[in-house]
């Protein structure tokens, strides 16, 4: 890897090892694409996955720290970025040919655009739609999370904002919000809005960042002209192939880590925007919520077993 690398890739890592070796095995395919480095950042991982990177992909940097979240842990890597563009990339994910090509092209040719994701794809062909997202107002939450009305109109405008049903998948078009899974942006507006949230612990710090980026009067793209794979949810549990690697109190403290994060966005970007009484009625709403996913995660793990 290059001493004075353009493309800072940073992976947070936990208990993720043949994930993350696919991962890197797709970046060591595309190196020449982009002048690079690669930081992993390891969140306490007791599954080998150090010593793995270690041993079979030398010009990786790794970073070692406990457990700290999302945020906390991809920040780690913050005073050892060289490069002027930073990408935020999961390690349930694999790179295409041409995507980091691309994606930095057009950054550099696009000033007023502070960040980009490509298209991501899910294992089974289908579009990730959670790589564009409108912010989580009030009505948009409502619609998306209770009615649920965008299942039953994708491609309505006024039902589907917050995946942006109404626009082609296949479309280059500004968003409100990237997903974390693989976020493109310039490390000096990273300095000047202020990297992760690191009040967050799991989920909404990237969009979080996003409503940062977008405040600061830059654009946020989806560039779906090129893709990678996203097998998603792993962490979680939601994958059944590794549902059982992930323990049900590390599920329900992800879940329930979603809940606190959906609070903290809301207080902190949205509360000034609606009267007290419409504010404490979206926090009831938002703890209601997050007991009805706590009941859910317990249903189905003990129907798993």
């Amino acid at each position: 890897m290059p001493n004075k690398p353009e493309l800072s890739i940073v992976i947070l890592n936990y208990n993720t090892k043949e994930l993350l070796a696919d991962c890197l095995n797709s970046i060591k395919e595309s190196e020449k694409e982009v002048p690079l480095e690669v930081i992993v950042s390891d969140n306490g991982s007791d599954d080998g996955s150090v010593e793995m990177v270690g041993k079979k992909f030398p010009w990786v940097r790794v970073l070692v720290g406990e457990n700290v979240g999302f945020s906390a842990g991809n920040n780690r890597a913050k005073d050892y970025i060289k490069g002027k563009i930073v990408l935020f990339l999961n390690p349930d994910t694999v790179i295409k040919k041409d995507v980091l090509k691309e994606t930095v092209a057009y950054l550099r040719v696009h000033e007023d655009v502070g960040a980009l994701s490509c298209k991501l794809v899910l294992p089974d062909g289908s579009f990730d739609k959670d790589t564009r997202r409108s912010f989580p107002t009030p009505w948009v939450t409502f619609i998306h999370l209770v009615l649920r009305l965008d299942r039953v109109f994708p491609k309505s405008r006024f039902f589907s904002k917050y995946w942006y049903g109404y626009i082609s998948e296949d479309e280059t078009h500004e968003v409100d919000a990237l997903q974390g899974a693989f976020l493109l942006t310039w490390k000096k507006l990273l300095d000047k809005v202020g990297w992760f949230d690191e009040g967050y612990y799991f989920d909404a710090e990237d969009i979080d960042l996003s409503w940062r980026i977008k405040k600061a009067g830059y654009k946020l793209i989806y560039y779906p002209k090129v893709s990678i794979i996203h097998l998603k949810g792993v962490t979680k549990g939601k994958v059944k192939k590794w549902r059982k690697k992930v323990s049900l109190q590390q599920r329900l403290k992800l879940r329930m880590a979603g809940i606190n994060s959906m609070e903290r966005f809301y207080r902190k970007n949205l509360w000034s925007q609606y009267p007290l009484v419409f504010n404490v009625f979206v926090i009831f709403g938002i703890r209601i919520f997050g007991y009805l996913r706590k009941v859910a995660i317990l249903v189905a793990y003990y129907t798993d077993r």
